[in-house]
């Protein structure tokens, strides 16, 4: 347990990943300041870090490593505590770094501080329970300051088992939070201004607690006084209930006509391989349906390139597809050998430079469509909830999750404004109030 401090102690925190690591996170750093110490941004003097790590690929293990050793060499006295999914994989790797105290996996990261000691441990303390299958709650600390968006954890874990992903492994079986929890979060975010709620998990419409399922979740959300926006974060195609495209067209609903939907690839040879729950033509068919019950919604996608077996065939059927979808844009990845995964024994190993090129290529295609996409709503009034000032620009979001630009001299942060979007910009379109 902690130890009683004489003065203010100083913290920071580190996140490595996903949103769900992002939320997670957050709730470490109310609970830091609850128990009264004060955050600092991370690599400033501090006596306690906590990392929040990933292990999605091989480059998010090494990033992890090097945030690690980035703190330890700025604060070489202070207590470091690594969590999350690199820590429940890779413990034995971390635990080689000096200066490391305490490692924690997934099961118990929400109670990292049960477990410090701010006196330098010799070794490592390393905790790896073994996951639970119950529902769960976390308590919803009040938030450390005003968010206008904020990720709410609602599941965890995954039952799927594509043969490349570690995360069933890292995260564990598919659990889901508690719905009465959930709302108590709500209405707390709502109470301290929030108006946005970003519904995160890592297998979001598996969503399943308290004879509610991830729709009726969604509908008791939008009663909560306050919650103006609920936006999906990723979320798998064969978990969505039609239902939702009712509630995202209706401009009486909080849920927004946004959606993130993992492809992977375009190639049914290759879904098959990777061990996915649709095929190409599924696919196809549920984006259209999306896109035709729902006015100017978003749709985006996560594409791997260089999966094992990939030949430059499978490839081209994935840029063809993504080209002609209406998918507004993608997160590209290059496939990673994760240990332990069906992956790792396939044949056909695709070189790195082949999935560099690949990816450069995608990433391409996706830039050019995402421009696409916004420059089609240049002219039209959109709302925008607006989160903060960079230099002379107030910087939001539309409901469907164009990123906006406006001038003004009005204090914007946390309001929502009707703007209407009038030219390109870099990363999104610029506008003007409608005052």
């Amino acid at each position: 347990m902690l130890q009683t401090q004489s003065q203010t102690k100083q913290a920071s925190v580190h996140t490595l990943g996903c949103r769900l690591n992002q939320s997670e996170t957050a709730l470490m750093a109310r609970q830091l300041e609850h128990s009264g110490y004060k955050l600092v941004p991370f690599g400033d003097k501090a006596d306690l870090a906590i990392i929040n790590t990933c292990t999605v690929t091989a480059m998010a293990d090494a990033k992890s490593r090097r945030a690690i050793r980035f703190f330890i060499k700025k604060n070489p006295g202070a207590y470091l505590a690594v969590v999350g999914c690199y820590s429940q994989m890779g413990y034995r790797a971390i635990a080689n770094i000096p200066g490391v105290d305490l490692i924690i996996g997934n099961q118990e990261k929400l109670n990292v501080l049960h477990y410090v000691n701010l006196g330098k441990n010799k070794e490592p303390v390393i905790i790896r329970d073994k996951f639970l299958r119950e529902d769960f709650t976390i308590d919803p600390i009040g938030q450390a300051k005003l968010n206008t968006r904020v990720n709410l954890k609602i599941q965890d874990g995954c039952d799927f088992m594509c043969t490349f992903c570690i995360i069933p492994f890292a995260r564990g079986r598919a659990r889901s939070r508690k719905l009465s929890n959930i709302l108590d979060e709500a209405v707390t975010l709502a109470q301290q201004g929030t108006r946005e709620i970003i519904l995160t998990g890592v297998n979001l419409g598996t969503y399943q607690s308290e004879n509610s399922t991830i729709e009726p979740l969604i509908h008791k959300l939008n009663e909560v006084p306050g919650i103006q926006r609920i936006r999906l974060s990723s979320i798998e195609p064969t978990t969505i209930p039609p239902g939702l495209f009712k509630a995202m067209n209706d401009d009486t609903h909080a849920l927004l006509p946004y959606l993130h939907i993992p492809l992977q690839s375009g190639s049914n040879k290759t879904l098959k391989a990777m061990s996915r729950k649709y095929t190409r033509e599924e696919f196809e068919e549920f984006i259209s349906m999306a896109q035709s019950r729902v006015k100017d919604i978003c749709i985006g996608t996560d594409i791997m390139v260089g999966f094992p077996g990939e030949t430059e065939e499978d490839f081209e059927d994935t840029c063809c597809f993504f080209k002609k979808s209406p998918l507004a844009y993608a997160h590209v990845f290059s496939y990673s050998m994760r240990d332990g995964t069906r992956a790792c024994g396939l044949k056909g190993h695709v070189s790195e430079a082949i999935k560099k090129a690949r990816s450069a290529k995608l990433r391409h295609l996706s830039e050019h469509k995402r421009r696409h996409y916004n420059a089609s709503f240049i002219g039209q009034i959109k709302p925008v909830l607006f989160e903060e000032k960079d230099h002379e620009f107030w910087l939001g979001y539309t409901c469907n999750f164009i990123r906006v630009f406006v001038k003004s001299d009005k204090h914007l942060k946390n309001q929502i404004y009707n703007v209407k979007l009038s030219q390109a910009a870099p990363e999104g379109l610029e506008g003007r109030l409608c005052l």
